[in-house]
C-alpha cells in the first residue's frame, strides 16, 4: 500500500474511450507458489506493504480476537441453542456489516470523495433498473446483504460456538498449543481463497447459476454492497468453509476470524476502485482489479488471487490484451463468439 502521486496517475493506467479506467500492470500472483523459491521476494512480499501481513490479514485477525474477547457470550450460553444467543450474535454482525460495507459505501459512492479517479467503469450504481429488487442497486444489494447474507453467516457461526461449546468441534488452548495457535491464523487466508474459489466454481454450474447465482452477477458494476448481495442458496454454499472447523483443530477465534473475512472481505473486493486517493497528491493501492474483470467476463478468476488456482485450471485473466485474445479464444472453441465478450466491454 505504497503511497504515490495522483498527479502521475496515467503511469498506473488508462482511460478508454468511455472513461473506464484499468490498470497498466497485469494481475499477478504472490510468491508462494513460485518454482524455484525466491526467498527475498517472499520475504518482501510476506512482511510488506501491500503484502500478505498487511493491509488486510493482521487486521482480521486483531479483528477477531477483539469480536471473541468482548462481542461475544462465553461459549457456555451457547451449550443449548437459544433465539436470545443468536440474536446477540446477529445484531453484532449486522453492526460489524453496517461499519465495514457502509464506510466503504459512504467515502466511494455517497460522498464521492474521489470522484471516479481510478474507478473501473465511470458509471455509478443504477437507481432505476427492472434488474434489481427495488429497482435500485444499492438498495437490492443491501437487502440481500442485511436479509440473508448476515443470518446465514450467524447460523453458521452459532452452529460452530454451540459445537464448541458441547465438544463436537475440538478446541485447542493458545496456551497449551501456542504454535497452533499462531499457526492457524496464517492458515485461515488460505482456507478463504482456496473455499471460496470451489464453491464460486460450483455456482457457475449452470443450473444453480441460474436458479441463485445469477442474482450476484446482475452488479456488472459492482459496488461495496454487491460483495454479499447474493441468493440466499448462494450464501449458504459460500459461508460452508466455516465447517472445516468441525475437523480441524483450532480455537473459536480461528473460526470467527474466517467467517467475519467471508462476511465483510467481500466489501473491500467489489469496491470498483483500483486505489484509493488518501491526499491531494497521493493515493494507495486498493487494487482487486481480478475479482472485478470476472464481474465483467464472468468465467475469469473465480478466486481471489492469492492461491494461483485460476492460472491452474485455466480461468486466469490477468488484465492484458493477450489474456483478453486467450479468452476469447476459449469462447470460441466453445462456441461462443468473440462479439459476446466486446458486448460486456
Amino acid at each position: 500500500m505504497q503511497e504515490t502521486n495522483t498527479d502521475d496517475k496515467d503511469s498506473f493506467g488508462r482511460k478508454d474511450s468511455r472513461g473506464n479506467w484499468s490498470p497498466d500492470k497485469p494481475i499477478s500472483y504472490g510468491p508462494v507458489f513460485t518454482w524455484p523459491p525466491k526467498p527475498k521476494v517472499l520475504f518482501k512480499w510476506f512482511f510488506g506493504l501491500p503484502g500478505y501481513l498487511f493491509p488486510w490479514n493482521v487486521p482480521y485477525a486483531i479483528a477477531a480476537i477483539g469480536i471473541w474477547l468482548y462481542l461475544t457470550p462465553s461459549l457456555k450460553h451457547f451449550q443449548t441453542l437459544s433465539l436470545s444467543w443468536f440474536g446477540v450474535v446477529l445484531a453484532r454482525n449486522l453492526v460489524l456489516a453496517l461499519l465495514v460495507y457502509g464506510a466503504w459505501h459512504l467515502w466511494l459512492y455517497a460522498f464521492r470523495k474521489q470522484g471516479t479517479t481510478f474507478k473501473y467503469n465511470r458509471k455509478w450504481p443504477d437507481k432505476s433498473s427492472e434488474r434489481f429488487t427495488f429497482n435500485n442497486q444499492t438498495y437490492d444489494n443491501m437487502f440481500w446483504t442485511l436479509a440473508s447474507g448476515v443470518p446465514i453467516w450467524t447460523c453458521y457461526e452459532v452452529l460452530l460456538l454451540w459445537a464448541y461449546a458441547n465438544g463436537y468441534a475440538s478446541m485447542i488452548s493458545p496456551v497449551e498449543n501456542p504454535i497452533a495457535f499462531i499457526a492457524l491464523f496464517f492458515l485461515v487466508p488460505f482456507v478463504h481463497e482456496v473455499g471460496f474459489y470451489f464453491a464460486h466454481r460450483f455456482l457457475h454450474w449452470p443450473p444453480l447459476y441460474r436458479i441463485a447465482h445469477q442474482l450476484h452477477h446482475r452488479n456488472t458494476n459492482p459496488g461495496p454492497w454487491s460483495g454479499l448481495s447474493m441468493h440466499p442458496i448462494e450464501h449458504v454454499i459460500y459461508f460452508a468453509s466455516i465447517l472445516i472447523f468441525f475437523v480441524v483443530p483450532a480455537h473459536p477465534i480461528h473460526m470467527i476470524n474466517l467467517a467475519s473475512r467471508l462476511g465483510v472481505a467481500p466489501a473491500q473486493g467489489h469496491t470498483g476502485f483500483d486505489r484509493l486517493v488518501t491526499g491531494e497528491d497521493k493515493s494507495v493501492d486498493a487494487s482487486y482489479y481480478a475479482h472485478y474483470l470476472h464481474h465483467k467476463y464472468f468465467e475469469v478468476n473465480y478466486a481471489d488471487g492469492m492461491v494461483p488456482l485460476d492460472k491452474w485450471f485455466g480461468s486466469f485473466h490477468d488484465g492484458t490484451p493477450e489474456a483478453h485474445e486467450a479468452m476469447k479464444h476459449r469462447r470460441r472453441k466453445r462456441g461462443i463468439w468473440p462479439s459476446a465478450v466486446s458486448r460486456k466491454t
